[in-house]
């Protein structure tokens, strides 16, 4: 796991060559690990109304729930200033880790914050989002 999960960090550090950044000039690129081995990509889209925006993590589960993939190990995420690389850790959004909780065990889903190949960060889901709220506090 420990080769995959670095294969992982590579791939969301070049996902963010395709971030579309003009107004914040922050690429991010989110490498998304389906249980199936599969490895979806996102990077972050910006929109003049700013409400319009997507990060790259929530790009990455869009893209693999609306291709079939429900089913989720890890994510890897990569930020900094567009052109150059990375020289912080880009942890997720509220917003992106409550669409992680909708899909992913919170006890075992891994999410990768990335500065590099050597420096990176791991957590579990419920550390970033504890006391959470997800489909099994609905009632069925």
């Amino acid at each position: 796991m420990k080769k995959e999960l670095k294969n992982l960090m590579i791939i969301a550090m070049e996902a963010r060559n395709f971030s579309y950044c003009p107004y914040s000039n922050y690429s991010v690129g989110a490498a998304l690990l389906c249980k199936n081995g599969r490895v979806v990509t996102g990077s972050n889209i910006e929109n003049a109304s700013y409400g319009a925006t997507n990060c790259a993590e929530r790009t990455a589960f869009f893209k693999a729930v609306s291709e079939g993939e429900k089913e989720f190990v890890a994510i890897a995420i990569s930020g900094g200033a567009k052109g150059s690389e990375s020289d912080s850790f880009a942890y997720p959004c509220g917003v992106c880790r409550q669409v992680m909780r909708e899909f992913c065990d919170e006890d075992t889903f891994k999410i990768i914050v990335v500065k590099n190949e050597k420096e990176y960060e791991e957590y579990l889901l419920k550390d970033l989002l504890p006391k959470s709220f997800g489909p099994d506090n609905l009632s069925k």
